[in-house]
């Protein structure tokens, strides 16, 4: 409590001169010495117990057991807990994990990587060994892109036929005057035959792929 009329101290008293500053060593009765013996004992375990852990507290089971006894109120069941103490089952995983023991012999660390045979280096193993495996994979690669194919096949069915189908249309003849068409006859007349006209068209037909133009009459 501050005193009044006299400001407030910011300090702090310091203990007398037979105080000593710092944390206290742990002692313990095993030296550099005991470790290199086999810790006294000749076990190579070692000498410190490990601290059993307290499970947590169930307070589920606790609030069950205060109103069973007929305790509703906080401070009741404050009380309560205050008095009993229930703590959790540990699982089957932390009972095994309590129960491990390592062997004397456990070594720890990886393991010493095995030596590159010379051998199968100036034979090219290795290489022909990965040649092999990129073989295989592409192999497996289109056997994969080939069934994948073979899967997504589409087959055509009747609706997809129908609505592909177009109905055939008879071409009309340009329309003419009728008075050209029977009374107007030509002039001249150049191919001797019908037969021989219709063949002189049809090699025309033929001949006007390799030539240039809209009607193919040019070189």
């Amino acid at each position: 409590r501050d005193r009044v009329g006299q400001p407030k101290t910011r300090g702090f008293y310091l203990p007398g001169k037979a105080f000593t500053y710092g944390r206290p060593n742990e002692r313990r009765d095993y030296t550099a010495s005991d470790a290199l013996r086999g810790w006294g004992g000749g076990s190579t375990s070692l000498p410190l117990a490990r601290s059993k852990k307290q499970p947590d507290r169930d307070f589920m089971a606790l609030n069950r057991t205060a109103v069973s006894a007929g305790l509703v109120t906080a401070k009741e069941n404050f009380d309560y807990r205050a008095t009993h103490d229930i703590r959790c089952k540990p699982t089957s995983e932390e009972k095994n994990r309590s129960q491990r023991r390592l062997p004397p012999s456990m070594v720890f660390g990886l393991p010493t990587r095995p030596s590159t045979p010379i051998y199968d280096l100036l034979e090219h193993k290795f290489q022909d060994k990965w040649i092999g495996q990129r073989r295989n994979q592409e192999l497996a690669k289109r056997r994969d892109e080939k069934q994948k194919k073979n899967n997504l096949m589409l087959y055509e069915t009747r609706t997809n036929l129908l609505r592909t189908y177009q109905n055939p249309v008879d071409e009309q003849a340009l329309w003419q005057l009728p008075r050209f068409t029977k009374s107007a006859k030509p002039h001249l007349q150049t191919f001797r035959t019908t037969k021989e006209k219709e063949n002189a068209f049809d090699n025309f037909e033929l001949d006007r792929v390799g030539r240039k133009g809209v009607l193919g009459q040019e070189i």
